[in-house]
Order: structure tokens, then C-alpha cells, then sequence
């Protein structure tokens, strides 16, 4: 075993550590893999920026930009008037199951998420039923209907580029929709028939009334005139009379948690969680404020064009990893964080210290006439049941016409997709349905970086051996048990390694030992790439799996059981079914 081929296997360890542990960001891993495999000459310099030009790139930033011209235009927003009259919770999940996994074949996952959280949680408030039963099928028929194409994911973009690099044939527009539709059928079927029976059951009223998605965390500065002056935490019963608990007292730079027996002072901040109306009781009955550092004033509240808004941090927001200190949120759209609520997690950071992370729900409130403002920003989800503007039907007819165009040209093989995508871009733009500004914003840089930076690993694989090693590895383990077996092993492991980590991640660092595999055993690389394509877009059983899965965690109260019990089957029946059905879709 040559210096160079250990060096490699040693980046690779390294790489899946830092994935799953998540100690650095994902583009900063992808970066220092990068720089690895260029510095000790794994790859040439040439070899290690083909990732910056690769079609896979390329498209999944166009992609991005696509369909953020669909849901900016309001192009989507009469799914939402259909939605509302929906009364029975068993026909919305399988109306919004079907309509979300279609889109998603299209559109980003995460961005067709988006444009539905707002409407399952305002229709499930109107009729009072648990929204709870809707966000995780909502999450699963996203992931679905994003196999049933080429561009439905990333992941299925980047597995065909990293298959056309390496000499073989990649996939055309719809060669994943025989196999997806069948999956994406046998998933609603199982949702509907059994899983609806297995999730949560939340009340209603606790996941969509207005200000109370979850336990916010604020802090609220004792007055010259509270009765509290004087009396202990425990003293006063906060957490008996009034249901807030206190997690921490700030007295100037000193710092006391979970306090009890102190006696209170003036100017004295409390850190306290509870229900958001719970909190602002509190504030009036005993003669507290909040923070000062807010800059809020009472007038907030009561005046008629401001607005009290929950907003999501999306995935992939450049919000993720700052505080509020660092993003000067009081300023940006002139809105004000009042509260943060984290699912799981007792905060116990001054707000303006805490690192924002995906599903953080922020409650925050914002001059009427910033909210659209706010729900153009590609980094936040606008939780807020309040009508959107009514928006540019004209523009949103065009954003469909633009999509669908680029669809039929890549589709009939007119144009490869990447042109397709691009002339898709540059006519949203010439068609004014997105500014430029608005285009840079929409593409998810760090997917971007990830891609260009994980690229290259896979040519250092093919070019030291370490693929083929690891191959002969799986071959020797398996290979005798026939290619059926091989597959299932395959797609297992990367179903447990996207369970872990960034699903694009899982499918670069599996995806060249999947060709080496193949070909080890003398059959098509395709039915193993298909596998590993699958197994990466289709993580059910945690909420870390897939990143439209945190986006629902939150909002939907859930527990990290709720995604086990539900995603489980679901996964287990997806392995088996897929293994069966691939090899009649793409023989070996």
C-alpha cells in the first residue's frame, strides 16, 4: 500500500469525521479537502478546481436561482387559496403530500417546503386540528418527488457529473421517474395507511396560534417600581403562578444560573422561557421591560403597522453560525428580535449572543410594510399567518413558462441542462421576475463550495486506488452473495451515512466507490450510482437526515422519536423495494 493511497484514505477518514461531527461548517470542510489533496499532489492543480467548473455545479447554482423565481413571483400562491379550503386533516396531508412531491421534482426541496409551511399551519389553525400530522409527511414527500428527476436534487445532479467525469454515461432528465414515481407512491400509501397513525398528535393551537410556535427565550429587565425588587426567583413563584422559568440573572458583568435565592434588584436582567403571551404578562403585571439593548418601546405593540412575525432560519441562510450582535438584526428590514425559540435546547446565551442554527424560530416584530421584504429573503421562512402581497400575477405566469421551458429543452435533449438552466436564469432576470441582487442571493453558496470542494477527493480516489481498494473490500466481504446483495449493502451505507451527514457529502464520498464496484464485478455502474442517489435524497428516520426534515422539527414540536418511529419502516421498505426495482429500471 503506497504513501499516496494511505494519504488518501487518511482524508477520507477525516473528511466523513468532520461531516458527522460537524466541528467545522461543511464548506469548510469541503475547502480543507481541497486544499489537501492539491497540496500533498493527490490531483494537479487543473484536477483540483474541476469542481468550480463542473456541469453538476453549475446547474445546482441555476437551480437554486430557478426556483427562487418561482417562489418570489408568487407563482405558487394559488396552491395555497386551494389548500384553505380543506377541512379534514387525512385529505390536506395527501393533497399537500402530492402536490409538494411533484413540485419538488422540479424545484429545490427546501424552497417548495418553504412555500407550504406558512399554509398547512394557517389551514390547520382555521380548522383546529394538529398540524403536527402534516409537517413530517410534508418533509417526506419533498424528499420523494426530488428523486423522481434529474434536477430535483442536488444530489442527483452531482452523482451524474461525477459519473460523466469518470468516462460513463450519465442520466437524462426523466430516467429516475419510472423508479421515483413507484417509491414516491408506495411512501404516501405507507403515510396514509400507517404512518398517520404513528405521529404525534400536537394540539393545534400550540404549533399555529399566533405567537406560540414553541418556548421563546427573552429577557426582561426588573423596574424601579416592580414588586419583584426585594424578592427571590423562588420567592416569587415565577415558574408556579405564571409558567416562565428563569434561567439566568444578569447583574451587570456577573452572571448567575438557574438562580433562586438571590434577591432582586433594579436593572437586574432576567433570562426567562415560556409561551410568548405567558411572557408578556408577565412583563405587565409585575413591572418588568425588556431588555434595553431591543430598543423597544411599548408603542410597538399597540401600533397598527407593526407586525408580530415568526421567521425560520432556513437551511443553508448565511444567518447560520452569527449571533444577533454580528447581524444587527435590529437594523436589517428595521425589525427587532424579540424572542428565540430552539427545539431540544434550553438557551441559556444573552439573546444577542446565541449562534443562530437551522429551524431557529425567531419572533420579531417589523414595520407592516418590510414583510415582503422579509419573505423575499432567501435566508429566513416567514412563519406569519398574515395574507402575502398579492404580488405580480404576470410575473408568476412567466416564472412557470420560464421553468417549464427549460424542463421541455433539457428534457428533449434540445440543449444539455446546464445551457438550458443558465438561459432559464438570464430570462428571469431580462423578464425582471428576479433583480440580480436577488439572483445571488437565491443560490445556496455553501451546497456551491461543498460540491466544488468535494469533488476533486473523488478523482484523488481514482487516481491512488483507494476506490478500487475499498471496492475489493466490499467485494470480498459480499461479492460472492450476487449483485443484489451488494446493492442493498450500498444503499444501507449511505442511508446510515446521510443520516449522519450532508446527504451531497455522503453521495461524493460514496459514489466513486460504487462505479469502482461495478466494475470490479465486471456490470454497469449505473444500478449502483442509482442506489446511492436514492439512498442520499431519501433519509426518513431523523431530523438531521435531510435538511427539509429540520426545518419541520421545529416548527412541528417534534421529538427525535417521532422521526424514528415514522422514518424507520418507511426507509426499511424503500431499501428493499428499491433493491428489487432497480435492477428492472437499470439492468446490471
Amino acid at each position: 500500500m503506497g504513501f499516496e493511497l494511505i494519504l488518501t484514505l487518511l482524508i477520507l477518514v477525516g473528511a466523513v469525521v468532520l461531516f458527522a461531527t460537524e466541528r467545522l461548517p461543511v464548506d469548510v470542510v469541503a475547502m480543507l479537502v481541497l486544499a489537501s489533496v492539491m497540496v500533498f499532489g493527490l490531483v494537479t492543480p487543473a484536477e483540483a478546481l474541476t469542481g468550480f467548473s463542473s456541469q453538476a455545479t453549475v446547474t445546482v447554482a441555476a437551480m437554486f436561482v430557478l426556483s427562487a423565481g418561482l417562489q418570489q413571483t408568487g407563482a405558487l400562491r394559488p396552491i395555497g387559496r386551494l389548500l384553505a379550503r380543506i377541512r379534514q386533516p387525512w385529505l390536506l396531508t395527501l393533497l399537500v403530500m402530492v402536490m409538494l412531491g411533484g413540485m419538488s421534482a422540479f424545484i429545490n426541496n427546501t424552497a417548495a417546503l418553504a412555500v407550504f409551511l406558512p399554509i398547512v399551519l394557517a389551514v390547520a389553525a382555521a380548522n383546529k386540528f394538529s398540524a403536527s400530522k402534516v409537517l413530517i409527511p410534508m418533509s417526506y414527500a419533498a424528499q420523494m418527488g426530488g428523486v423522481c428527476t434529474l434536477i430535483g436534487t442536488s444530489t442527483n445532479l452531482l452523482v451524474h457529473a461525477i459519473a460523466r467525469d469518470m468516462g460513463y454515461d450519465g442520466f437524462t432528465m426523466f430516467e429516475f421517474a419510472g423508479l421515483g414515481l413507484i417509491c414516491m407512491a408506495v411512501g404516501i400509501a405507507y403515510i396514509m395507511l400507517v404512518g398517520r397513525w404513528i405521529l404525534p398528535e400536537h394540539r393545534g393551537e400550540e404549533l399555529t396560534a399566533t405567537y406560540e410556535l414553541g418556548k421563546y427565550i427573552t429577557e426582561l429587565r426588573v423596574l424601579p417600581e416592580s414588586p419583584l425588587i426585594g424578592r427571590s426567583v423562588a420567592e416569587a413563584k415565577l415558574g408556579e403562578k405564571h409558567g416562565i422559568y428563569v434561567l439566568e440573572l444578569l447583574r451587570g458583568e456577573e452572571k448567575s444560573w438557574s438562580p433562586r435565592a438571590q434577591k432582586l434588584e433594579v436593572d437586574d436582567v432576567l433570562l426567562v422561557r415560556g409561551d410568548w403571551s405567558k411572557i408578556t404578562d408577565l412583563k405587565d403585571r409585575l413591572k418588568l421591560d425588556f431588555e434595553p439593548e431591543f430598543d423597544l418601546r411599548d408603542e410597538q405593540f399597540v401600533d397598527d403597522d407593526q407586525v408580530l412575525a415568526e421567521v425560520m432560519v432556513s437551511p443553508g441562510s448565511r444567518l447560520i453560525g452569527h449571533t444577533l450582535a454580528e447581524l444587527e438584526f435590529n437594523w436589517h428590514y428595521n425589525a427587532t428580535v424579540l424572542a428565540i425559540s430552539r427545539r431540544g435546547q434550553v438557551l441559556r446565551e444573552k439573546l444577542k449572543d446565541v449562534r443562530l442554527t437551522i429551524g431557529d424560530i425567531l419572533l420579531m416584530i417589523a414595520p407592516e410594510e418590510e414583510m415582503p421584504s422579509l419573505r423575499r429573503n432567501t435566508n429566513i421562512v416567514v412563519m406569519s399567518e398574515r395574507e402575502e402581497d398579492p404580488g405580480s400575477k404576470r410575473k408568476g405566469w412567466m416564472a412557470i413558462g420560464v421553468m417549464a421551458a427549460v424542463v421541455a429543452v433539457a428534457g428533449l435533449g434540445l440543449l444539455p441542462i446546464v445551457a438550458s438552466a443558465i438561459l432559464g436564469c438570464l430570462a428571469l432576470v431580462l423578464l425582471r421576475c428576479l433583480d440580480t441582487e436577488e439572483v445571488y442571493e437565491a443560490i445556496d453558496w455553501k451546497v456551491i463550495i461543498l460540491l466544488a470542494g468535494i469533488l476533486p477527493l473523488g478523482i484523488a480516489m481514482q487516481n491512488t486506488g483507494a476506490a478500487s481498494l475499498i471496492a475489493e473490500g466490499t467485494l470480498r466481504a459480499v461479492g460472492s452473495l450476487g449483485p443484489h446483495v451488494v446493492l442493498g449493502m450500498l444503499y444501507f451505507i449511505t442511508l446510515v451515512l446521510t443520516s449522519m451527514m450532508s446527504n451531497n457529502a455522503a453521495a461524493v464520498l460514496l459514489a466513486p466507490i460504487a462505479i469502482s464496484t461495478a466494475v470490479g464485478m465486471g456490470l454497469d455502474p449505473k444500478p449502483f450510482l442509482v442506489a446511492v442517489t436514492f439512498a442520499a435524497s431519501t433519509a426518513f428516520a431523523t431530523p438531521v437526515g435531510y435538511q427539509t426534515n429540520t426545518m419541520v422539527y421545529s416548527v412541528g414540536g417534534y421529538r427525535f422519536m417521532d422521526f424514528v418511529k415514522v422514518g424507520t419502516p418507511l426507509n426499511i421498505i424503500l431499501l428493499f423495494l428499491t433493491v428489487w426495482l432497480i435492477p428492472r429500471f437499470f439492468p446490471f
